[in-house]
């Protein structure tokens, strides 16, 4: 596949896959790729299976990294989507003068802990990420024990799932950038007919699957993805000096207008919309700073 999705032009994935070669570095995909009726290698992206294999391959192949490993359950970030929000933070820490000593803060960071991941091994950054799933930081932790980045990324609980940095950061954390991808839906049965809507576009019936996965602190929230969004914008506004920018992928663009004015309402000195085109997803990323 040799087309251009939209991706972020330092995105290894602009292209699409080269699936022979990710077999080649990961054999475990192997069993789930198969020729489609356009004589094309592929593999079934209704599969949690088949994608899961996919995107452990791509981080085989395209980040160094050795182990990636968590429950079917989990939630399977896709490598390509991830990464371009990682391209875009750079960006704007670049036209921010801050190219160096980066660290950042990555909120809800999941079983996978991906972004820190994806982030160290682009540029070397170094994280904190946090989660309320005291199972998924175990594991997070085996996989960053497993590719030895403990001198890289910092796992910390938060225990009040309705906070955002409130008992997580302390007094002389300082951070370039904060990163979050929100729970998107507010209840399992709206993330479930979500599904059914995109199987149903897929004309594929009788699959109430999601094919990435995920569990329900990873996928809903109450109120859903304005309230979580608010919150965290809400919670940056009492750490202003410890992280020069504060940034979130919203997934909902009517969201943004209340965003806005929500933070000026709240002080902030600057506002930024990055726009994400993957494919024929439509997303965004949200950045605002204080400083």
């Amino acid at each position: 596949m040799k087309k251009e999705t939209g991706f972020h032009s330092k995105n290894k994935h602009k292209l699409g896959y080269d699936l022979h070669d990710l077999c080649k570095a990961s054999p475990e995909l192997l069993p789930f790729v198969f020729i489609n009726t356009y004589n094309n290698k592929t593999i079934d992206f209704t599969n949690p299976k088949a994608v899961k294999a996919l995107n452990t391959a791509l981080l085989i192949k395209h980040y160094n990294i050795t182990f990636w490993e968590f429950l079917d359950t989990n939630l399977c970030p896709p490598i390509p989507g991830r990464v371009d929000y990682i391209h875009h933070i750079s960006d704007l820490l670049d036209n921010s003068g801050i190219r160096s000593n980066v660290r950042v803060l990555d909120i809800g960071t999941g079983a996978t802990c991906i972004y820190p991941i994806l982030g160290n091994a682009e540029y070397n950054w170094t994280f904190v990420a946090t989660d309320i799933d005291k199972e998924s930081l175990k594991i997070a932790q085996k996989n960053i024990d497993k590719n030895q980045l403990q001198d890289d990324i910092t796992l910390r609980h938060q225990k009040n799932k309705l906070q955002i940095f409130k008992n997580v950061l302390k007094t002389d954390d300082m951070f370039s950038v904060s990163m979050c991808n929100p729970p998107f839906y507010k209840s399992e049965a709206e993330a479930l007919e979500a599904t059914t809507k995109k199987l149903q576009g897929l004309k594929i019936a009788g699959k109430a699957i999601r094919n990435f996965a995920g569990t329900k602190n990873e996928l809903w929230y109450n109120g859903g993805e304005k309230s979580f969004i608010h919150n965290y914008l809400y919670e940056s506004s009492l750490f202003k000096k410890q992280c020069v920018w504060y940034t979130t992928l919203v997934s909902k663009k009517e969201l943004v207008k209340s965003m806005y004015m929500s933070l000026n309402k709240l002080g902030v000195t600057d506002i930024k919309t990055i726009h994400m085109s993957q494919g024929n997803k439509i997303s965004r990323i949200v950045a605002w700073t204080f400083q």
